[in-house]
């Protein structure tokens, strides 16, 4: 059997991330860390190990990019793209031949056109199969929620970037009542535009954020931006949001005070064979976000090409990863909301919640 390799690009969210693994860091102020961090070079953090599936199997690594999104919207551009295309190299070096941009190393720039011009590899944001498992995990928690999808306001939050843009192409092409928001109104028309060229059917946008989440019942969000937006009165009882974005884009706050909707992760999914990390992110074992799986699938089916590349995903990009991923076993790994899984027993007492909010 033939082995694929890949490397997969993380880097921390914010510095408590780095307390996790360098203890002495949580004694030091967070500005100092953010410091040293950008002054450090790319480093390989774990082997993985154990991915298999009934054609083949595949090895790889995680390498961390030390930047922050915070310090990663401070620094001048061409620095922090000089950091990413360093990070891939040595994945590289380590023996990829595929390689997955993580989180905010996606977003920078010209989500990972860039970098790709400047490696040997085959480079991927892990956008595609993000986007795929996020719509079959909402789905499937719609019909626990008893949302009727096909009559529900359906909100893509950051519907003008990659993600954002084919996700809502494809929820559109599915006939769902769509609102797209997002800060930028010229860049929400080109969407729409697309859209009702598409499909005929011209969707709702706004810039107005909190009006237009207090409106949804479904909402997706997908914004690249570094803060929380979605906070506690932005949403009706029984509103059911998938956060996909990362850092995530639903307050802490909406956990604490908001027991009458549900908000779950969109891509985890169940990785196939018996996977080791040798890194913890938080994952029940043999689980990964969609957006380093997709670069597992891509060297499982050793398709050393670039895939979810630039602004502009395809909806064949979408429904090919989805294509391969089930070939090779991959599957939705569960409901989880804020770092910990979802019971069944848990949404019903969300519903509960939500019907004593609306009075019924």
């Amino acid at each position: 059997m033939l082995v694929g390799t890949f490397g997969f690009v993380i880097h921390p969210v914010d510095v408590s991330d780095v307390a996790r693994q360098f203890p002495l860091a949580k004694y030091l102020p967070g500005s100092l860390v953010e410091r040293a961090l950008a002054l450090s070079d790319p480093f390989k953090v774990s082997e993985i190990n154990g991915i298999r599936s009934e054609y083949n199997s595949a090895t790889g690594y995680f390498v961390a990019c030390p930047l922050t999104p915070h310090i990663m919207t401070k620094m001048p551009e061409e620095k922090v793209m000089k950091k990413i295309i360093d990070s891939v190299k040595l994945a590289q070096d380590l023996g990829a031949k595929v390689v997955g941009l993580g989180a905010f190393t996606a977003v920078i720039g010209d989500a990972g056109i860039t970098v790709s011009n400047n490696v040997d590899v085959a480079v991927t944001t892990g956008n595609s199969y993000t986007v795929a498992t996020a719509l079959e995990a909402t789905v499937k928690a719609a019909e626990l929620m008893e949302i009727d999808m096909d009559n529900a306001n359906v909100l893509v939050l950051g519907a003008t970037g990659s993600i954002g843009r084919v996700l809502s192409i494809i929820l559109s092409d599915r006939g769902f009542h769509l609102t797209l928001a997002a800060r930028n109104l010229d860049k929400l028309n080109q969407v729409a535009n697309v859209i009702k060229e598409r499909s005929g059917v011209m969707p709702e946008v706004t810039t107005d954020i909190a009006e237009g989440l207090r409106e949804a019942d479904v909402i997706f969000c997908v914004s690249s931006a570094v803060d929380a937006i979605v906070e506690p009165d932005h949403l009706k009882p029984g509103a059911l949001v998938c956060d996909v974005a990362r850092p995530r884009n639903v307050s802490a706050e909406v956990k604490e005070r908001r027991d009458d909707v549900l908000v779950i992760e969109g891509g985890i999914v169940r990785v196939p064979g018996d996977v080791d990390f040798n890194f913890d992110f938080g994952f029940p074992k043999g689980n990964s976000y969609a957006c380093m799986a997709e670069t597992m699938i891509l060297a499982l089916e050793e398709k050393y090409v670039n895939w979810s590349l630039g602004r502009e995903l395809t909806v064949e990009q979408v429904e090919g990863i989805a294509a391969l991923a089930k070939k090779h076993g991959f599957e939705l790994g569960g409901f989880r909301s804020f770092e910990r899984p979802v019971t069944l027993e848990e949404i019903e007492e969300v519903k509960r919640n939500a019907r004593a909010k609306k009075g019924y």
